[in-house]
């Protein structure tokens, strides 16, 4: 999982923000309980501040954040090596602005041989019709578009995994 510049500075212009904070946060408590491991990035921290609260109480304290100045998570060495070296090949991506970072970081996922995943209730742009094309954009280039449940539930298989007590309590 990839959770792309989620910060403080863009809180207040993103649109329905509250949305993407609360699917992002349901995305990585789930990915924790299937044990998935977690990417964060942040542009430009020491300007544009911190991850939301919200999201940095959800990962926890073990996080790393990698910073970034390239729009593309995959511009920067450090990202690119730490989600190799998760050793998936698949990346679901949550975050903002979808027409910018998180778009120009699924394809850069995509020509590095990788299955980039967006769920598209937990990313958004600071105006509606940038995220709207940004998605539709994505999904001709073949990047997969999901939401957070439906990620969740294919992710969990069945109700057997060990895991979905928990998670039946994450998407209620």
């Amino acid at each position: 999982m990839l959770v792309v510049d989620v910060q403080e500075a863009f809180a207040g212009a993103i649109h329905e923000i509250e949305r993407v904070v609360e699917r992002s946060r349901v995305m990585i408590e789930a990915a924790k309980l299937l044990g998935l491991p977690i990417v964060a990035t942040e542009q430009y921290p020491k300007g544009l501040g911190r991850t939301v609260e919200v999201l940095q109480g959800a990962m926890g304290e073990e996080q790393r954040y990698f910073e970034k100045l390239t729009f593309s998570c995959c511009g920067e060495e450090a990202v690119r090596e730490a989600i190799v070296g998760t050793g998936r090949r698949e990346v679901l991506l949550v975050g903002i602005e979808a027409h910018v970072c998180v778009a120009q970081t699924a394809l850069d996922l995509q020509a590095m041989g990788l299955r980039p995943f967006v769920a598209v209730d937990a990313v958004s742009s600071r105006r509606q019709s940038d995220a709207e094309v940004a998605l539709e954009r994505l999904a001709r280039a073949g990047v997969v578009l999901t939401t957070t449940e439906a990620a969740i539930m294919e992710m969990t298989v069945w109700s057997k995994h060990e895991a979905f007590k928990g998670i039946s309590r994450l998407i209620r």
